[in-house]
């Protein structure tokens, strides 16, 4: 079974990835934008209260969060899965350790995609959006340096952490990924 977490900066191709690997590899994708709406949809409780919180445009607290990511862990059906986007923080990181432990997870791999800053802020201002100038770029890049630079130090000493060059052809860094994971 495949336990993975995958990292990288935006701009990275971190969300194309974790969709080719969970295809080639029959996982769960769990990005956390998606199993926040599927739990606001299926109305559990804790979906009940993410959607009031995202609903007024609030950031989903830790607690919350983690007790969703727990319900998905324990009802996989495929062979394995793929965190994309979770956890971001260092609480949420040493949560998701006492996840693993309750669910008797063992076996975590970390896929570490790694990019030029500069690639970075060329491929996110090619993509056209309104929201993406380079101070907003730089910023964002800083945001995501500055907090998950302490959950991947974190995972090094308790998980397998696999650095992989995510800039150039699609095919080619999925290939590298695979072949990291066998």
């Amino acid at each position: 079974m495949h336990q993975l977490i995958i990292f990288g900066p935006p701009g990275v191709g971190k969300g194309t990835q974790a969709e080719l690997i969970a295809k080639k590899l029959n996982l769960e994708h769990i990005s956390t934008g998606e199993i926040l709406r599927k739990a606001a949809n299926d109305g559990t409780d804790l979906g009940k209260k993410a959607k009031e919180i995202m609903d007024k445009g609030n950031l989903v607290p830790d607690e919350i969060m983690n007790g969703i990511v727990k319900d998905t862990l324990k009802n996989i059906k495929k062979d394995g899965f793929i965190l994309d986007g979770f956890p971001r923080t260092l609480e949420q990181a040493k949560a998701l350790t006492q996840i693993f432990k309750e669910l008797n997870l063992t076996n975590i791999r970390v896929i570490n995609l790694k990019a030029d800053e500069n690639e970075i802020v060329n491929r996110l201002l090619k993509r056209g959006r309104s929201d993406d100038t380079k101070e907003t770029i730089v910023n964002r890049l800083k945001v995501y340096y500055d907090s998950t630079e302490p959950v991947k130090n974190y995972y090094k000493d308790s998980a397998t952490v696999i650095d992989i060059m995510g800039m150039g052809e699609i095919e080619e860094i999925n290939k590298g990924i695979l072949e990291a994971l066998k």
